[in-house]
């Protein structure tokens, strides 16, 4: 459980902490959960397929609202139920949500299958699987009980304090593209990146799932 060779994302001072404190250390906690969201570059993958064609502030919030959801409830039951998945596994399953997403925005599964697959429904989804991934990154720890439930959800409350920092620089430089006479050429383009980061993001994992099993 303490070994850093599966607390991938976690930086070593962080780490040290983690497993140091004892006790409700609560603003600790959000700062990590911020952190770590705001350098999650998987979620932050998403988190732009997601929006990259909400043009209304109301559907950004449904959204991502949405995806908070998802992955609020599943840090929290991991942590605290003591239910482990395999880090590895569960963040291919993360890379495979920013395919899907890119897929979804180049509108593959409408010519492919003939219909559009509920996208409200795919975003609550994959966040369940984003907060397996959060709670993998806890899990790698000894944590103290002394205080683990608020230190957990103080954590929650930093993700989602990240997720909005991110999603705020997000926003205002997505609507400057937008706005530009270039956006619709690049989209394209742009979620076809967008799927092949997510394809690498899968065969690493998938790569250190087979190396360590």
């Amino acid at each position: 459980m303490t070994s850093l060779v599966y607390a991938h994302g976690v930086a070593d001072g962080d780490a040290t902490f983690i497993e140091q404190a004892i006790g409700a250390q609560l603003i600790p906690f959000i700062y990590l959960g911020a952190k770590h969201m705001v350098t999650g570059y998987d979620h932050l993958l998403f988190l732009i397929g997601v929006i990259f064609f909400l043009y209304k502030m109301k559907d950004v919030a449904v959204y991502v609202t949405l995806f908070a959801l998802g992955h609020s409830v599943t840090l929290l039951y991991g942590v605290l139920s003591g239910t482990h998945v395999n880090p590895y596994f569960v963040d291919a399953i993360i890379g495979f949500s920013v395919v899907y997403k890119a897929l979804d925005n180049l509108g593959a599964f409408k010519r492919w299958f003939g219909f559009q697959p509920n996208t409200k429904a795919a975003v609550l989804i994959f966040g369940f699987f984003h907060g397996f991934g959060l709670a993998t990154k806890l899990q790698d720890f000894t944590l103290s009980e002394e205080g683990l439930v608020a230190n957990i959800v103080a954590f929650n409350i930093g993700v989602e304090i990240g997720q909005l920092l991110a999603l705020a620089a997000i926003l205002i430089g997505m609507n400057f593209w937008r706005g530009s006479d270039v956006f619709v050429r690049q989209a394209f383009n742009t979620n076809v990146v967008l799927m092949c980061a997510g394809f690498l993001l899968m065969g690493y994992q998938l790569s250190g799932y087979l190396i360590t099993t």
